[in-house]
């Protein structure tokens, strides 16, 4: 099972397929909308198996939509310490917990404060032992969490960047085949490794502490 979140972003941030991409999903994949995102899936034409929020940004009509399309409704308070999205991940981990990939689109754009929350969450204690499977869509970007390990990573067609960002103070970080390489390197904070590139199909890196998330990106 595979767990897909709209949140409340700008919808020109979307990939440009993304309609395509929300009616070809199977069972048992589900969709959950966050706030606004539970609106824009209920106007595609999906009943989100979850619709989280305080829902003060949509109007009566809206509402009523979500209400009668949701399959389950969770209200939250508009002042509240997590981001949509936190709490999105949060409730859908607790529903699914079994799911192999959560997929986030709608968390990039606009503000930068919620761009750099929907990046930083995965750090929290109960976030960090999922963020594995966590990823962030939009249409020019496509970005990963991994923690401590050596992995192999499969260039996305689309995509010609990869970048890769310790987010914490990361030991022995190796990038083996990539067309910019590292033998064993530490980062004491966080730094942004932009502008790298893949040299086949795949990459391969690797380190021994902290956290390291992975963009690939096209222009």
């Amino acid at each position: 099972m595979e767990i897909n979140i709209l949140v409340g972003g700008p919808k020109e941030q979307l990939p440009d397929n993304f309609a395509q991409i929300v009616l070809s999903t199977k069972a048992p994949d589900v969709w959950v909308g966050a706030d606004y995102g539970a609106v824009t899936l209920c106007r595609i034409g999906i009943n989100p198996s979850l619709s989280i929020g305080d829902f003060d940004s949509s109007d009566n009509a809206e509402q009523f939509l979500v209400q009668i399309k949701s399959q389950k409704i969770i209200s939250s308070r508009s002042e509240k310490d997590d981001t949509d999205t936190q709490l999105a991940v949060r409730l859908s981990n607790q529903y699914f917990p079994h799911a192999s990939v959560i997929r986030i689109y709608g968390a990039t754009g606009g503000r930068l404060d919620h761009l750099l929350s929907n990046i930083f969450f995965v750090l929290a204690d109960e976030f960090k032992k999922i963020a594995p499977k966590i990823e962030l869509i939009d249409r020019q970007n496509s970005v990963r969490f991994y923690l401590p390990g050596t992995y192999i990573i499969e260039k996305e067609l689309d995509k010609k960047y990869l970048a890769f960002i310790p987010l914490t103070a990361v030991k022995s970080l190796t990038l083996v085949d990539e067309k910019y390489r590292l033998t064993k390197t530490d980062f004491n904070e966080p730094v942004s490794l932009a502008s790298n590139e893949f040299m086949g199909a795949t990459g391969t890196f690797g380190f021994s502490s902290g956290v390291v998330c992975v963009i690939q990106s096209t222009d």
